[in-house]
């Protein structure tokens, strides 16, 4: 079989088992799939609560650094529209004076070579490498493929913020700080990273979809209980529309009584140009023949606002969260947007940033840019940065980041 087949093979294997555990797929194969499925998340269940039992009972340790550290995460995977999180609050507390890394794990980046890593090995003696830098506070260093997406677009949307990459964030955090003075570390989808100890855990829910099925993985989008919501200093509703969910903010209350809530939206901006600086407004969507195109978690959004703001979505194409494209993938999308008689093509900018930048297209190219908007407690989002700005000024309340039941 050659190697392209397998591979689409495998890739049809893979978002066979994604739109299970979303619950996009239903039938016979789908309900035994899922059977198989839940057994597994009886296992992971069990992994999860070890894991934690250890940390709470310090047979794992967490590690102090000796500076502020603010954790973003969730507790499901994917879909949450934290990359905006990060880089709004990253941005907040730049602009206030603090020297900023974020650390992030990198997912989807590219591996060191297998026999870099040897050679490496025993050229060191086994020292683990630096972190990779991909920005240093004044010049982005490092691509997505490289990087990781969300790295390289945050890397290239806060200048004066520090990023790093690196699956042990204890070591990217005392990197950060002792070789760029850094002062406060933002830890990019660290809910779950309990070997650092963080100040505030900032906790994101998608008022879409919050828990999926309420499942853990693999039948579920679970990472770990819900009860854990309990372990938030502040809880993030995003993806708002404005409208209230009285039995999500009841399930909030019940298990972190008290708990700030900060309601977000993420709104469209505008469309800019592949690979350019001309931005165009979004009123270019209205009435216009749109292709979109995309490799994320919950492409249902997306595709959503350009409807909203009056697209005629007549060709629309799906892949894995955080998909690289290849050369004949973007191709064959030209020639379905050509057959269509299509006005221009819109993706999302996280797949922007994985588009070659010499690829040629036929028609307009856009991604669509979204920001956060906070809709209601506003006032708790200042009053979270102004605690890592100015803590002896701010009220006091205890956080602990350390595991709890």
């Amino acid at each position: 079989m050659p190697l392209t087949r397998l591979k689409e093979r495998l890739d049809a294997l893979e978002q066979f088992a994604v739109d299970v555990v979303f619950d996009r797929r239903h039938g016979k194969r789908a309900a035994a799939f899922g059977f198989f499925l839940h057994a597994l998340s009886k296992l992971f269940s069990g992994i999860v609560q070890l894991r934690l039992w250890l940390f709470r009972n310090r047979i794992l340790h967490d590690h102090h650094l000796g500076c502020l550290v603010v954790v973003v995460g969730n507790l499901t995977v994917g879909g949450t529209g934290k990359t905006p999180v990060v880089e709004k609050f990253a941005r907040s507390l730049a602009e206030r004076g603090r020297r900023v890394a974020i650390l992030s794990r990198g997912y989807k980046s590219r591996k060191e070579p297998l026999l870099k890593r040897w050679w490496r090995t025993i050229v060191t003696g086994g020292e683990p490498p630096p972190p990779r830098v991909v920005s240093d506070g004044r010049d982005v260093l490092l691509d997505s493929d490289t990087a990781g997406d969300e790295p390289y677009m945050l890397a290239r949307n806060l200048p004066g913020v520090v990023v790093l990459v690196d699956s042990n964030r204890v070591k990217s955090g005392s990197y950060a700080i002792r070789k760029f003075g850094c002062d406060t570390l933002v830890l990019d989808d660290g809910f779950q990273y309990l070997a650092l100890k963080g100040r505030l855990n900032l906790l994101l829910i998608d008022s879409t979809n919050p828990f999926g099925n309420g499942r853990l993985l693999p039948r579920g989008i679970l990472r770990e209980p819900i009860k854990h919501i309990k372990r938030a200093s502040y809880v993030f509703l995003t993806k708002s529309r404005g409208q209230r969910d009285a039995r999500l903010e009841a399930l909030i209350e019940k298990h972190n009584p008290g708990v700030d809530v900060i309601e977000c939206a993420h709104r469209p901006q505008y469309l800019q140009v592949l690979h350019g600086t001309e931005r165009i407004g979004l009123d270019r969507l209205r009435g216009a023949r749109v292709g979109a195109f995309s490799g994320i978690a919950v492409p249902e959004s997306f595709e959503g606002f350009l409807r909203d703001y009056g697209a005629h979505l007549l060709y629309t194409r799906r892949f894995l969260d955080h998909h690289r494209f290849s050369v004949t993938e973007l191709e064959h999308i030209c020639r379905q947007a050509h057959d269509a008689g299509l006005d221009f093509l819109v993706t999302t900018e996280k797949d922007a940033v994985r588009i070659p930048v010499g690829q040629a297209f036929p028609l307009p190219v856009y991604y669509l840019r979204l920001e956060i908007e906070i809709l209601s407690g506003a006032g708790d989002f200042d009053e979270a940065v102004s605690r890592i700005c100015f803590p002896t000024r701010a009220r006091a309340r205890s956080v602990d980041a350390s595991v709890q039941e």
